[in-house]
């Protein structure tokens, strides 16, 4: 996709040349200020700029031409060129400091979502314990994002929503925003966090009123409605299994999961083991004491984080490639 391309479908999507259509309720702001130190810079550039050509011009150097005197003070002046800019900087500091007072204080009532960033995967913890790798709201409801890094330092960045927050290992920071359109929307990290940085995408999807509670159900109960190979192939996309290891052979930041059941693989301390049950799932839970040769040990544990009938699921999905 090229450049006009691009902004042609964000134009066309009720966004900006430099925004995408403003989605949650403090966009609209952010947009209003940005717009505003946009205007005001332009109009100070043309007018200096233009000042500038027309003295040079005016006054320039030129055969018969003698200078006369020029006056090297004036009061009005003076007072003109240092009011006006203070009191413009006192204006864009008073917008921006009511925006960022109501993008960092949330109202008292919030949906809260848990988040857990590590490299390089994000996942989305509901109230009622179900995970996720994509973000699911409500529309028009105020949610709260409760975050959290198990590695480095991750970035989250909404840009319909106009919001971002460093998540930092060790700590919870958190963030808050009310969707205000359906739909699907880009969330990625913003903070360069490794080899696979730019694969650390997600999407969030505002559902309709009514809708979101009916999907979290259903999603929920994924083991009790699926078969386990096609609810652990599910997983393995959802988890972000999918952001290391392939289903086509192809090795990426961990092997390739094809045709790997039943085989035996030589290990990075020089011995080797057979891939099977006990292995994978001491692989997702302990991930670090028996690294494949050949592939570095980046892989975060799971543990705590996938249930026992879930790494089963999975289980039986590597089962299932051949």
């Amino acid at each position: 996709m090229n450049f006009m391309t691009l902004a042609a479908d964000v134009a066309t999507d009720g966004g900006s040349f430099w925004f995408p259509a403003p989605s949650s309720t403090i966009a609209g702001e952010i947009d209003s200020l940005f717009n505003f130190i946009l205007s005001l810079s332009a109009f100070f550039f043309v007018l200096i700029v233009g000042l500038m050509l027309i003295f040079v011009i005016k006054y320039r150097r030129r055969p018969g031409y003698v200078q006369g005197s020029a006056p090297d003070h004036n009061d009005t002046l003076e007072i003109v060129w240092s009011v006006i800019p203070a009191l413009l900087s006192v204006l864009i500091f008073y917008r921006g400091f009511v925006g960022y007072l109501d993008a960092r204080t949330p109202p008292a009532e919030t949906y809260e979502i848990k988040v857990n960033a590590k490299k390089w995967s994000w996942a989305f913890q509901y109230p009622n314990g179900y995970i996720d790798n994509d973000l699911h709201l409500p529309v028009n409801r105020a949610i709260k994002l409760t975050m959290t890094s198990e590695d480095v330092i991750h970035s989250l960045f909404i840009p319909a929503f106009r919001t971002k927050m460093d998540i930092v290992p060790g700590r919870y920071t958190t963030m808050w925003f009310n969707p205000t359109r359906e739909g699907e929307f880009p969330l990625l990290c913003a903070e360069y966090c490794g080899t696979k940085h730019s694969d650390m995408l997600a999407n969030v999807v505002v559902h309709p009123s009514g809708e979101f509670e009916r999907w979290l159900e259903q999603a929920s109960n994924l083991l009790a409605t699926l078969p386990p190979v096609e609810a652990g192939k599910i997983l393995y996309t959802r988890r972000g299994c999918v952001q290391c290891h392939t289903l086509d052979g192809t090795a990426k930041v961990g092997p390739s999961f094809k045709a790997s059941f039943g085989t035996k693989q030589s290990l990075a301390d020089g011995t080797s083991v057979e891939i099977e049950e006990n292995y994978i799932r001491e692989s997702i839970l302990d991930p670090l004491k028996k690294v494949r040769a050949g592939f570095r040990p980046v892989m975060p544990s799971y543990k705590g984080q996938l249930k026992d009938p879930e790494i089963d699921a999975i289980i039986e999905f590597i089962k299932s490639l051949k």
